[in-house]
């Protein structure tokens, strides 16, 4: 028998009860089953974890399946980009790659039985006419016409439907359950309908094709699966699920149980694929991958780690009842992750160029700093400094206000593991008046590690040396949308997409100076620029042009939050 964790959530209580009775002969077997008619979001990799997760825990096995049953949303990019996430996060399938396409004859021969067996009918009624026959939450449906259509009939015309008589649309397959059910899945589901549409790995072999609803629980009794987890929309698909399976007789004790689990909702942004979807072909964002995206392709390109994204699904837990969790607890774990294993780097966003009067001419020093506080293994690196210095145009101010403690004229700063210097005079542009260039001195006893490093002064700023600095571009995100709530918005119409877009989700910042020791970064490496945030090389930088895209900045409102809570995780 499969060895029992000790329980973390409600299902995995459910699985030790399952092993405690022997079902399933004690074996665990899970599933991921993506449709291939988008990119994977962060909703996805919460569902992912689980399903592999809770396998890898109980010894058992994890399949990837994909719901292949609507050729004409799905595409082989989003096959592809499926397995290169699912990779990404950590998990393997081994050999356990499946397509509900790969049982397309099983699930007909079944349509068939259920046709012999009197539970089920072909319906000519138009889709307009079904809503209608249907009814409502508060009022039965009625029965259709075609429901008493004998068996031979049935049977003839459904492979009618196969062969391709009839026209898209025109006739479809019912379960023949119960019109007058409270649950509305139960009121005769549609099973088959006609939809002439090549698909990508059977062709134009079919002209019919199986409705998710019968392909979902034929399919994991195909493979065996013992638990299917699934988000709490299916919990009303249910009763239909284990219909499909009692109707073909498949044994209570050996089949697939479907168990439900609250679905993964973000502050300022949208899970529903369609949204996601309408953002992308309507010119929002700049593909699935961009990382204003909740894409799991768009969090990797902006930065994330699947440590981090792991670590976030771990603390939010699977629970039975949505709720929305706030983006500040994603970004919170990745700064965890990122302060721990990210080199630091000087990189000036907007620069101000700095002259030391009384510094050498053509002298270039060596300055040591570490590459990471929290990991001294990293070790050190040296950074050119020289007379010409950039710093960052808001650690200056010409007529500062209270408590600003960075440089303005008269007044010393020291300089990040370099000198103590003095802002003598202030060069402006004469036409717009904008400050150009700051003329200052430097103490040459007051080097970083010298004696006289001792003296205290109230601000420390970052700098880069003119002569050595690389110029880089950067990309700083923000969130695509404004409101807190924008899944539920989208959701009741409330409001527009575009209504709800952050005009300031991407600035674009060019000519930004960075560290000589960044001229070697590759794509995907991050880091933490000091001051600034955390930083990530973006797939389009190069030698010749540095792109680089902020992950999240260093602010932690996670921290705030909890600390405002009293502290409660």
């Amino acid at each position: 028998m499969t060895q029992k964790p000790v329980p973390s959530n409600f299902i995995e209580n459910i699985i030790n009860e399952d092993l405690e009775r022997n079902k399933n002969q004690g074996r665990v077997h899970t599933r991921f089953p993506p449709e291939p008619n988008g990119y994977l979001h962060i909703g996805h990799a919460k569902s992912i974890c689980l399903n592999f997760g809770i396998a890898d825990r109980y010894g058992g096995l994890c399949n990837l399946r994909f719901d292949d049953t609507n050729p004409i949303k799905e595409e082989v990019e989003y096959i592809d980009s499926i397995q290169e996430d699912v990779k990404w996060l950590g998990f393997d399938w081994d050999d356990r790659i499946y397509y509900a396409s790969d049982y397309f004859e099983q699930m007909y021969e079944y349509a068939e039985q259920l046709i012999k067996a009197g539970k089920a009918y072909v319906c000519d009624l138009s889709s307009e006419e079904m809503r209608e026959y249907r009814g409502t939450l508060t009022e039965s449906g009625k029965e259709s016409p075609y429901r008493q259509r004998t068996i031979d009939e049935n049977l003839d015309i459904f492979r009618g439907m196969r062969a391709g008589e009839f026209e898209d649309g025109s006739r479809v397959l019912r379960a023949k359950i119960d019109m007058a059910s409270p649950n509305l899945n139960m009121r005769d589901p549609v099973l088959y309908r006609i939809l002439r549409a090549t698909h990508h790995r059977t062709g134009d072999e079919w002209c019919i094709y199986p409705m998710y609803d019968y392909a979902h629980p034929l399919s994991d009794a195909i493979e065996n699966i013992t638990h299917s987890i699934c988000t709490l929309e299916f919990e009303d698909h249910r009763p239909l699920y284990d219909w499909v399976l009692e109707s073909l007789g498949f044994d209570v004790n050996h089949r697939p149980q479907q168990i439900e689990f609250a679905r993964l909702e973000l502050t300022h942004t949208v899970m529903s694929k369609r949204k996601l979807r309408q953002l992308v072909e309507q010119g929002y964002v700049n593909g699935w991958d961009d990382p204003r995206m909740p894409t799991i392709s768009g969090l990797r390109r902006r930065g994330y780690t699947p440590e981090a994204i792991r670590d976030f699904c771990n603390r939010i837990g699977v629970a039975k009842s949505n709720s929305v969790v706030e983006v500040a607890l994603l970004e919170h774990c990745i700064r965890e992750d990122l302060n721990a294993r990210a080199p630091r780097r000087m990189a000036v966003l907007e620069p101000l160029r700095v002259v030391l009067e009384n510094y050498p001419e053509g002298l270039t020093e060596e300055m040591e700093m570490e590459n990471n506080p929290q990991n001294p293994a990293m070790g050190i690196r040296k950074v050119p400094f020289s007379r010409i210095l950039y710093i960052e145009r808001e650690d200056f101010r010409e007529d500062p206000p209270k408590k600003f403690f960075r440089l303005a004229p008269g007044r010393e700063v020291r300089l990040m593991n370099a000198y103590i210097i003095r802002c003598e005079e202030v060069i402006k542009d004469e036409e717009t008046g904008e400050v150009i260039e700051l003329r200052c001195t430097y103490d040459p006893t007051t080097r970083s590690g010298s004696e006289g490093s001792t003296r205290k002064v109230r601000g420390t700023l970052h700098w880069v040396s003119a002569a050595h600095a690389l110029e880089a571009e950067v990309r700083m995100y923000d969130y695509l949308f404004l409101e807190d709530e924008a899944a539920e918005e989208a959701e009741t119409g409330a409001l527009e997409l575009e209504q709800m877009l952050n005009p300031n989700s991407l600035v674009t910042l060019t000519g930004v100076r960075v560290e000589p020791e960044l001229a070697d970064a590759a794509p995907g490496q991050r880091y933490q620029f000091l001051r600034q945030g955390y930083f990530c090389v973006d797939p389009d930088s190069s030698v010749e042009n540095l792109v680089f895209n902020r992950i999240v900045p260093l602010r932690d409102t996670w921290a705030k939050i909890q600390k405002a809570r009293g502290g409660k995780k």
